[in-house]
């Protein structure tokens, strides 16, 4: 009998067994995630290796105990595919390298690391590239920039990026530019003319263009301005968790008519309610005791006594969030972007890479099929990428 009749079969009797035990699940999301790369839309592995001293101070090929991310783990976590996020410090914007320079050391090091590691990873520029390395048994490599600063008002160093492999960018991190604004700036406005230009030209390199860190007037410009779709590589859902880095209901529902993604973060602040108010009181907190005359180490003990008490995220609340974006906008729209290596807490029960197929397990337990577990895994991932290359074709085509 084929392999994938057996599968099927084995969804659909485990399906109807109420009985199955949390191990009984997570082999079938492994069996599952065998006929399907799992692809992961952010991960930000490159910096926490620069910031380790580089590629020659950590050996990924062995077990990591202060990473969230390493081969083994790729492979514990049935990973097919990875965003490695090329992420550049607002910080570059005033001092330092050029933010163009730093984006090219750390395209630079995602590419360095993947040629490593030969047997385990390969570099991926396409969807077609996924699906092959998928077949021969490697994750795939590809690049996304974190930050539009990294273009410095140049459309020809976004040109040059493309060239180079980048597959997304994200508008912009924590700090608005001058024509795109982020979710942490209280003005209204979003793309300026250059900033349609931006999203315009990314559509005809084929460079999906990301909207996570962006506030609500840039994402629904970028959609409406749009050619191709859309991604969200790293947010997950409002209405669940009020922080502005997710997505509000109104911007969810222009999402299926784009043909765009919104990749669940594992952020705990993004996806416990209880966790985010709790990470909005710290700040407050401190400065009350500092106008009530408290010294420094009085402060530090009052927050480590505070911190001792604070909430957690969980596994099941992540699920939350990718069965909500399923409910409003249907299940050809949500995938998976963990921010593993970006963030400093996790939630429980998804500690790092590893543990992938847990979260795969949740849903089927909560009833999910077998082909929509595929479709968050990474077949909408896929779908994404392989629509970004028809319009990008299609555009170059137009212009000749």
């Amino acid at each position: 009998m084929p392999k994938r009749v057996t599968l099927a079969l084995l969804v659909l009797v485990a399906a109807q067994s109420p009985g199955l035990s949390a191990q009984d699940y997570r082999a079938r999301a492994v069996a599952i995630l065998k006929t399907v790369p799992l692809i992961d839309g952010h991960n930000d592995i490159p910096d926490a290796i620069r910031e380790r001293g580089g590629l020659d101070s950590v050996d990924f090929a062995v077990a990591q105990p202060k990473l969230m991310t390493d081969i083994p783990k790729l492979r514990a976590g049935a990973v097919g595919g990875q965003f490695w996020a090329a992420y550049v410090p607002v910080t570059t914007m005033d001092s330092g390298p050029h933010p163009a320079v730093y984006a090219l050391e750390q395209i630079d090091l995602i590419k360095l690391l993947c040629a490593k590691y030969p047997r385990d990873l390969a570099m991926a520029y396409s969807a077609a590239d996924v699906e092959r390395n998928f077949k021969a048994g490697r994750v795939s490599c590809l690049i996304g920039i974190e930050g539009g600063h990294a273009i410095e008002n140049s459309l020809g160093a976004l040109r040059m990026f493309a060239a180079l492999g980048v597959r997304y960018m994200t508008l912009t991190h924590w700090r608005s530019l001058s024509w795109a604004t982020a979710s942490t700036d209280t003005a209204r406005r979003g793309l300026s003319a250059f900033g349609r230009d931006v999203v315009h030209e990314m559509n005809r390199l084929g460079i999906l263009v990301d909207l996570s860190h962006v506030n609500d007037g840039t994402m629904s410009d970028a959609l409406h301005a749009a050619h191709a779709p859309v991604m969200f590589s790293h947010s997950s859902a409002r209405a669940l968790t009020h922080h502005s880095r997710d997505v509000p209901d109104s911007i969810l529902r222009l999402v299926p008519a784009n043909g765009g993604i919104v990749m669940v973060n594992f952020n705990p602040g993004f996806v416990s309610e209880e966790v985010r108010v709790y990470e909005d009181s710290i700040g407050p907190r401190t400065r009350a005791l500092r106008a009530a005359g408290a010294d420094s180490a009085a402060i530090g003990d009052s927050l480590t006594a505070w911190q001792a008490r604070a909430p957690k995220a969980t596994l099941p609340q992540v699920a939350d969030h990718i069965d909500y974006i399923r409910r409003v906008i249907g299940v050809d729209h949500v995938g998976l972007g963990s921010d593993f290596d970006g963030i400093t807490e996790v939630p429980v029960g998804l500690e790092d890479v590893s543990k992938f197929p847990d979260l795969i397990a949740e849903l089927l337990r909560r009833g999910w099929s077998e082909p929509d577990v595929q479709k968050v895994a990474g077949l909408n991932a896929l779908r994404v990428l392989r629509a970004a290359e028809r319009v990008a074709s299609e555009m170059r085509g137009a212009r000749h």
